[in-house]
């Protein structure tokens, strides 16, 4: 029980890091923005908020001090996260403020990485709320659950909806993707323009994740697929500069 006990503490404290590294960078990255917001006018996105009430409110939070002041907050949130101190108000907050970016940019600035914080935020709101009615311990485990149920789904939709597109199958939108990458396009000699190993590699990418539900199998299984997440997602923010897709 102590052992098991000590494993969730580390799987707490790795969960609360990584999460709030993530924030961290995302909501630097929103900063910069700030001063090029044409990238994101709200001037125009403000119109596709049909209820009065609510875009008067959005209008007053968006404007720029009190806009840039909300990410401060979360900056600062993200790092008492990282150091442990993260309650309900603080997980509170930095969800309330997930969704307020979601309605800024539409639903989403970059959907893998926004989606997987909304997750992650969730799951951490669910510990700490759920926290006042039962023993933390359990509290977690359902949090991290709903967060492994999220991220399981997530990786087989991506895998099957590959599956169903032709220009996944043949191996044809890996080089278009690498060739619209931060280093794109390819060379005209480079391996990934050969069909037999775009092929192969679209391949690899539409098995893992459509078999990722297996991770449930056993430990060892959810280490390896875990594993190979991590390679994937190392070689996305190579080849496509997404550093907060990795993280998050």
């Amino acid at each position: 029980m102590d052992n098991m006990n000590l494993d969730l503490a580390t799987a707490i404290r790795t969960f609360e890091v990584l999460l709030g590294w993530s924030l961290l960078l995302q909501t630097l990255e929103y900063l910069k923005l700030v001063r090029m917001d044409r990238v994101g006018d709200w001037g125009i996105q403000r119109q596709e908020i049909p209820n009065l009430p609510m875009r008067w409110l959005l209008d007053r939070l968006f404007e720029v001090p009190i806009y840039k002041g909300l990410l401060w907050m979360r900056c600062l949130f993200s790092l008492v996260l990282m150091a442990g101190h993260a309650e309900l108000g603080v997980s509170l907050t930095l969800f309330v403020l997930a969704v307020l970016l979601l309605l800024r940019w539409r639903g989403a600035f970059n959907g893998g990485s926004d989606f997987m914080s909304l997750v992650g935020l969730t799951g951490l709101l669910l510990a700490h709320g759920l926290s006042t009615f039962t023993e933390p311990a359990e509290a977690w485990r359902i949090a991290f659950w709903y967060v492994t149920l999220q991220s399981l789904g997530s990786y087989f939709v991506s895998g099957w909806i590959k599956f169903m597109r032709p220009e996944w199958r043949s191996g044809q939108a890996l080089t278009v993707f690498l060739d619209q990458a931060v280093h794109g396009p390819l060379p005209e000699k480079s391996i990934f323009r050969s069909p037999r190993v775009a092929r192969i590699c679209s391949w690899s990418f539409i098995l893992w994740e459509g078999l990722f539900p297996m991770a449930l199998w056993s430990f060892h299984v959810a280490a390896v697929f875990c594993a190979v997440a991590a390679v994937f997602h190392f070689l996305v923010y190579w080849f496509f500069g997404l550093n907060r897709f990795f993280w998050a």
